[in-house]
């Protein structure tokens, strides 16, 4: 899953693909570097970050979507809470909702249902202006990340969003220190046990600037190990930033899992 964030704001790429020429150029040379799927977001969900309103985030996305699937027939993916912004790109042909907000966001349940789309949903404590402000939890994260999808899973299918329709991601980075990360990474087995398709990004993210003490710009070589690491340990969809390496790095740990090329 290659990112395209359209926003001015994002932690590593911010301000890049504004332009729809921009983002459909980007989206085209991760398609070609072998992106499956292209995660495009309008609402910046780095620590701090403020929100946007339906309006903005919506003109931001909405011409971005419609002309990934006209244009490059993409698969694409929408990153957002908002019921506007879910039922208008699954009107443009999205073929999939990312929500960091697990679908609690007000309507946003009943958007994806009508939307008939596969949903991500993601945990996180906390929202992005607050969520990295001593994230504490009272029992082991991966218990505490465990036990939250598995909730929000029978609330969607309470509500009639059937199980075969959902996926799960971790949400690392989100209201979690990066002890947490590296538990929850380490010991994300426990989530696989929920059995549903994991979701993973930690392309670029700060867990990796603290570790290595590396900025953004040279933060690949600790992702792409993280990469190898998510796949072990089940992970099914790497949402990444670089496609190219991340690619490489997937099929040579995918390799060894079979032991086949």
């Amino acid at each position: 899953m290659g990112i395209l964030n359209v926003t001015p704001d994002s932690f590593s790429d911010g301000g890049r693909h504004v332009s729809l020429d921009d983002a459909l150029r980007h989206a085209e040379r991760m398609l070609a570097e072998g992106a499956a799927i292209i995660d495009v977001g309008g609402e910046s969900t780095r620590p701090g970050a403020d929100g946007v309103s339906p309006q903005q985030e919506l003109e931001r996305v909405a011409p971005v979507v419609e002309a990934l699937v006209r244009e490059l027939d993409a698969l694409v993916s929408v990153d957002t809470s908002s019921p506007e912004v879910i039922r208008e790109s699954a009107a443009l042909g999205a073929g999939m909702i990312n929500d960091v907000r697990a679908l609690e966001r007000e309507g946003a349940m009943v958007a994806a249902i009508g939307s008939g789309l596969p949903v991500c949903l993601m945990h996180r404590q906390g929202e992005p202006r607050d969520m990295q402000q001593a994230p504490r939890y009272d029992v082991p994260i991966e218990e505490a990340v465990a036990d939250y999808l598995a909730a929000r899973v029978a609330a969607c299918e309470q509500a009639g969003l059937h199980r075969d329709r959902l996926l799960l991601d971790p949400g690392f980075g989100f209201g979690k220190t990066v002890e947490h990360n590296l538990r929850l990474l380490n010991r994300m087995e426990r989530l696989v046990e929920l059995e549903l398709p994991l979701l993973v990004g930690m392309s670029r993210k700060s867990m990796i600037g603290k570790v290595l003490e590396r900025p953004v710009e040279e933060r690949l070589p600790g992702g792409l190990v993280l990469t190898a690491m998510a796949v072990e340990r089940g992970a099914r969809i790497l949402r990444v930033h670089d496609v190219a390496p991340s690619v490489d790095a997937v099929n040579m740990t995918w390799a060894v899992l079979k032991e086949s090329c």
